[in-house]
């Protein structure tokens, strides 16, 4: 089932990202926010195209499973080669920025996740 409301899903985690991380804060719960919804709509993204496939996606959060499956089911995603090289920093980012309170990640990084998830959006015409 192809549902244009998980492509919005993960857009709109995407585009609170970007808000969030626009707010004029230099804070660890801020950046954490940004993390945990940078690496949503990685996931979300990633299922909504195994979902277009046919393909039962698994309750899981690790972007690098979805990476594979996306591969080895056909997935009409075009993957970038940071998304590919990141998705073990992007899992974490799903649980670390929630669970661990000494888990930090500067905003440079930050920074630089929102531009290649928005080129990974853009790249594969998700703009909702």
């Amino acid at each position: 089932m192809c549902d244009i409301r998980f492509f919005r899903s993960a857009y709109t985690d995407y585009e609170l990202a970007v808000s969030i991380f626009q707010i004029p804060r230099n804070d660890e719960a801020f950046i954490n926010a940004v993390a945990y919804h940078l690496q949503q709509s990685v996931e979300k993204i990633l299922k909504a195209f195994l979902e277009c496939q046919g393909v039962t996606v698994p309750n899981t959060h690790d972007i690098d499973k979805l990476l594979r499956m996306s591969r080895d089911n056909g997935s009409k995603i075009i993957l970038t080669e940071w998304i590919e090289e990141k998705a073990d920093t992007i899992t974490r980012w799903e649980a670390d920025t929630r669970y661990n309170v000494d888990y930090y990640i500067e905003a440079g990084k930050i920074q630089k996740g929102i531009e290649e998830i928005g080129k990974f959006f853009d790249l594969n015409g998700i703009r909702i």
